[in-house]
């Protein structure tokens, strides 16, 4: 048995080590278009390979898929995140879990996980093969019974099983288009909001543990840590937002407001506790004493933007002032003008309409003997390892269906 993988990352190496291992007389190769395999591993977490993440219940996993909750419900219940540690700890990985619950390698290092993949197949006797860029992929037919796939300098290969495992590569995505797959047009998830406010300019790298955000156009809200950048804002808080509203964001082209709750306290709480600091801090200048744990930059830059003098003392501040105040700790309105990539977790929207594909072996609906797993699916995550779960999760299952 022949089988081939295009895409050498995370989902094509996990399918192709599980296929080898349990048919040791089955010839598998992964191509490779890049110079080098495991790209995205390798840069992931800062050069760190955030693995996966410790949410061991595949109903609690499943929420953190904007696109593909539904379908992955079953394959997690089959090899979920613990699989996914014991895999490489059997395989001489210690991982370590950190306290916001992302897993990563004791090391540090995403070479240790790039190792353990590259040793595993070679054991299983994978042949990887790299700088092949294919263009052309054709199914079964009257003329040739297997699949026939093409690379750009005139290799060609012929297989009993295909994989495609290749990520969002919009040429790739064009021939399983002509070949009858429907593609759910690419939109970037996981992105950083560019805002120009007096409020931010001068305070890059100013953060806060806990903010909501608020999206009214899409009725969205998250909360989570969020960082104020040169470019606007960032942190989990706002990457989560871009990944829930990654396809609406794309049709407003980047152009909408959002609402920031510095504190994650309602307005009326905000009101009382500033109320309270009004009588017993009266004498005190409000500018040197910052509420709700803010840091006092932004605290100072909050006051400026509900009119409070820098002189103002807790007693001078009158009722519409703290009005002002109050909304611009919990409803301060930002618009937001553009999108800056957070190149380290790229991650797209888009790809395999997904009911076009068979969960159960992560295989296509469409077309014999085609296997589909990783980012060429319609299915993306939020940060923290779960695009890589889902990776493992349809590579290992791919690979089992293919060996059998």
């Amino acid at each position: 048995m022949r089988v081939i993988i295009i895409g050498g990352g995370a989902a094509g190496f996990f399918a192709a080590i599980r296929c080898a291992e349990l048919r040791p007389d089955a010839k598998v190769t992964i191509l490779e278009r890049g110079k080098d395999v495991l790209g995205k591993v390798k840069i992931s977490g800062g050069g760190r390979c955030n693995v996966t993440h410790a949410c061991y219940v595949p109903r609690e996993l499943v929420k953190y898929y904007p696109r593909g909750s539904k379908e992955l419900l079953g394959p997690f219940n089959r090899f979920a995140c613990g699989d996914t540690q014991g895999w490489f700890e059997d395989r001489g990985v210690p991982l370590k879990t950190e306290d916001d619950g992302r897993i990563f390698p004791v090391s540090n290092r995403s070479s240790s996980i790039m190792n353990c993949l590259l040793e595993s197949s070679r054991k299983a006797g994978v042949e990887i093969l790299t700088q092949k860029n294919v263009v052309a992929i054709n199914p079964p037919s009257q003329e040739h019974h297997n699949w026939e796939i093409t690379c750009q300098k005139g290799d060609s290969f012929s297989a009993d099983k295909v994989m495609i495992a290749s990520g969002s590569n919009a040429r790739i995505w064009k021939h399983l288009e002509e070949l009858g797959h429907q593609i759910v047009s690419p939109a970037p998830s996981l992105f950083t909001f560019n805002i120009k406010d007096n409020r931010i300019k001068n305070l890059p790298g100013v953060s806060v543990p806990l903010a909501e955000i608020h999206l009214p156009a899409l009725k969205l809200k998250t909360d989570g840590p969020l960082l104020i950048t040169h470019w606007g804002l960032s942190g989990p808080a706002i990457l989560k937002l871009s990944a829930w509203g990654a396809r609406g964001l794309a049709d407003r082209q980047y152009q909408f407001e959002i609402k920031v709750n510095w504190i994650s306290e309602p307005l009326d709480a905000a009101k009382k506790v500033l109320l309270e600091s009004k009588q017993q801090l009266s004498k005190k200048k409000i500018h040197k004493s910052p509420e709700f744990g803010l840091p006092s930059r932004l605290w100072q830059s909050l006051l400026r933007a509900a009119g409070i003098s820098p002189e103002a003392n807790w007693a001078d501040i009158n009722k519409k002032q703290l009005q002002q105040l109050a909304l611009q700790l919990t409803e301060a309105s930002f618009q937001v003008n553009g999108k800056s990539t957070n190149k380290e977790e790229f991650v797209t929207a888009g790809g395999i309409q997904l009911r076009e594909v068979d969960f159960k072996h992560f295989k296509s609906k469409v077309l014999p003997d085609l296997y589909l797993a990783g980012e060429v699916l319609n299915i993306d995550a939020l940060t923290g390892g779960f695009n890589f779960q889902a990776a493992w999760t349809g590579g290992w299952i791919a690979g089992e269906a293919m060996a059998s």
